[in-house]
């Protein structure tokens, strides 16, 4: 792709819709040329329940994108989360017919179809297919079977489900605010590939995207992907516990929480106070700030306890502590005063907050590295790219088409060379699908 081509992300948050469109300069940085804003009217917890307002606060964010950048966009890279998305370990294995020619790509590519053959719940399809560890004739701990010999190929794998339903309608959204739609990604694959860096993915490290609706959860290590969880709770719950604390209206508790906000209590003292003026000439309400963190805290210490759970739900204690590259928390949650020093007592974890400015050009407006714009950069950068981030393994696959010779049908030596496997991502195949929905609608 030329690097001078424009791209766009577009994520659908519950709290706010981002349009970000941008290109790569001469030194591989990426230009924002263009970024929009606008409230997210028609989401929750992640998913669209209401198709008109959506359109109307997708086509605000791109219209003031497009004047910003003043080029038109017309196709977009969307991210999915919300709480429809779950994921499950799953072990599978092949019989190879051949086990004198080495394992090649074509026989990881069979057993990742396979994989993807799966029967879900209803509704139910399957995004990703990311493979941890392979075995080859019992021998475990393999990170790389092409090149080896062996009769039987096995493989675990973390398997991401989502709803189709939820996809379809974030598709027909996209069509009928005149846009087209290119890939469909994670949203924590986004926010992780635009705040963690490669030696974190390596050592081990956890992302968490603390959004207005969800937390998603996406734990590293070995450079792949090795669990993902969303957490149906985010800040939107923590201002709504303000607002109902506090008797005041949700405006006031926003604000109240992003000024005054602190997930610590200890750190207030009792007469530190607050006034918010009363509504339609009532008096003036009086808040103690030690009294806002306290309700603060409740809530935030529920969420990250169900985090931390999922993450001892990754393994054994050893292998938690095997996590060296720690908790990288993002999103705009992430920004709750004393969140990070919160973190690192419950789950006894290095903690940092992660900014998407590693692969922004440096004369990059400052507002557009915060962490609330990570999931944005992200998709920007998967745009760009012009490709599914793949974890640094995977391979998804949309079909493998099997041909063979029949003269040679009985010499099996031949069958590896004869297998002609056309790679397609999954993902790929969703937007085909999803296109033609749209267009049959």
């Amino acid at each position: 792709m030329e690097k001078s081509k424009i791209s766009v992300g577009l994520d659908i948050g519950t709290t706010k819709i981002v349009v970000m469109a941008g290109k790569r300069n001469e030194f591989n940085k990426v230009e924002i040329l263009g970024i929009g804003k606008s409230k997210s009217l028609g989401v929750h917890r992640g998913v669209v329940n209401n198709i008109t307002q959506t359109i109307q606060s997708i086509q605000q964010a791109v219209e003031e994108a497009k004047n910003l950048c003043e080029d038109n966009i017309e196709e977009v890279v969307v991210g999915i989360a919300g709480q429809h998305i779950r994921s499950l370990q799953h072990s599978d294995y092949i019989t190879r017919p051949n086990p004198e020619k080495v394992i090649s790509q074509e026989d990881i590519d069979i057993l990742i179809l396979q994989v993807y053959k799966l029967v879900m719940l209803p509704g139910e399809e399957i995004i990703h297919v990311l493979p941890q560890e392979y075995k080859v004739d019992g021998q475990s701990e393999i990170k790389e079977p092409i090149g080896m010999y062996g009769g039987r190929l096995e493989a675990n794998f973390h398997v991401v489900v989502g709803q189709v339903s939820s996809i379809k309608n974030i598709g027909r959204c996209i069509k009928s605010a005149g846009l087209s739609m290119g890939n469909i990604t994670l949203e924590p694959l986004a926010s992780s590939e635009a705040v963690l860096s490669r030696e974190e993915k390596e050592a081990g490290g956890a992302l968490i995207d603390i959004g207005g609706g969800t937390t998603d959860l996406a734990i590293f290590k070995d450079g792949i992907i090795r669990h993902t969880a969303v957490i149906p709770f985010g800040g939107n719950v923590i201002t709504e516990d303000i607002k109902e604390g506090c008797s005041i209206i949700e405006k006031q508790a926003e604000l109240l929480k992003i000024k005054f906000g602190s997930a610590w209590p200890g750190e207030n003292k009792d007469t530190e106070i607050v006034s918010i003026p009363g509504l339609r000439g009532r008096d003036p309400k009086e808040i103690s700030l030690k009294t806002l963190s306290k309700i603060i805290n409740a809530r935030v210490v529920e969420i990250i306890e169900q985090v931390h759970l999922e993450i001892k739900n990754y393994g054994n204690d050893e292998q938690k502590k095997k996590l060296i590259g720690g908790i990288v928390l993002t999103g705009g949650g992430s920004q709750l005063k004393h969140l990070k020093q919160l973190v690192e007592y419950i789950t006894g974890m290095d903690t940092r907050i992660g900014y998407p400015s590693e692969h922004l050009a440096g004369d990059t407006n400052k507002s557009h590295t915060e962490p609330m714009f990570s999931t944005a950069v992200g998709l920007l950068l998967n745009a760009l790219e012009g490709e599914i981030y793949d974890s640094g393994q995977e391979k998804n696959m949309d079909e493998l088409s099997m041909e063979k010779d029949e003269s040679e049908s009985n010499n099996s030596s031949e069958l590896s060379g004869e297998i002609n496997i056309k790679r397609k991502s999954i993902l790929d195949k969703w937007v085909e699908k999803f296109k033609e929905f749209l267009d049959n609608a």
